[in-house]
């Protein structure tokens, strides 16, 4: 199994949840395997990426988190996610528009958690698509970008090349779905059990795969 390199991008005013429930979930199955076999390399390799010119964002509730790259130094990655949160000032830079264009071609995931949906809607990367995002925003999600099929029961949704999930704690959800798709589902469950987080695998989304 070959390492798995994981993105996720940070914004001022981005969803805590958002961001620390992947990040808790993909480093914590990285740890849960490297116990199993210590001579392996990790499965799971995380970038925290800040979306502007300096790695320090303030989350929603004044929280300062500084990040290890920005979209000029970030790595390559096989899974690049998106957060929600205050979402209005990302989804009007262009230059964060044009990076998630880019890298959709070269990127085998690009996935969005809550409203990180309506930044890759912004890009076009969910035309024609099915997606969910938080209960709260799925009729702006219909209403400004009608070429979005919005599923509102979906915990998260995976089309191979882009996932979407719903609000906040969805995104943990997705996360582990996706360490089931990128390694396996027993890593996956072993993940949700050191967590203590309560996850019945793909029975827990009403949604759909492809």
């Amino acid at each position: 199994m070959q390492t798995v390199r994981v993105s996720i991008l940070f914004f001022d005013e981005v969803e805590v949840l958002d961001v620390c429930g992947p990040f808790e979930v993909f480093s914590v199955a990285a740890r849960v395997a490297r116990r199993a076999d210590r001579d392996r390399p990790p499965v799971f390799v995380v970038s925290t990426v800040a979306v502007g010119a300096t790695t320090t964002v303030l989350a929603r509730g004044g929280l300062p988190i500084t990040t290890a790259y920005t979209l000029d130094t970030a790595p390559e990655a096989d899974i690049v996610l998106v957060p929600g949160g205050v979402t209005r000032a990302v989804e009007a830079d262009e230059a964060l528009i044009a990076w998630l264009r880019a890298r959709s071609a070269t990127t085998p995931t690009i996935a969005s958690v809550c409203t990180g949906a309506l930044v890759l809607a912004t890009a076009g990367l969910l035309d024609g698509r099915t997606a969910t995002t938080h209960w709260e925003d799925l009729d702006e999600l219909r209403t400004r970008f009608p070429s979005v099929q919005v599923d509102p029961d979906a915990r998260y949704i995976d089309h191979g090349d882009i996932a979407t999930s719903a609000g906040v704690s969805a995104g943990i959800d997705l996360a582990l779905h996706l360490v089931a798709r990128f390694a396996t589902p027993e890593l996956a469950s072993s993940t949700a059990r050191q967590m203590d987080y309560p996850w019945a695998g793909e029975a827990a989304n009403a949604g759909r795969t492809d």
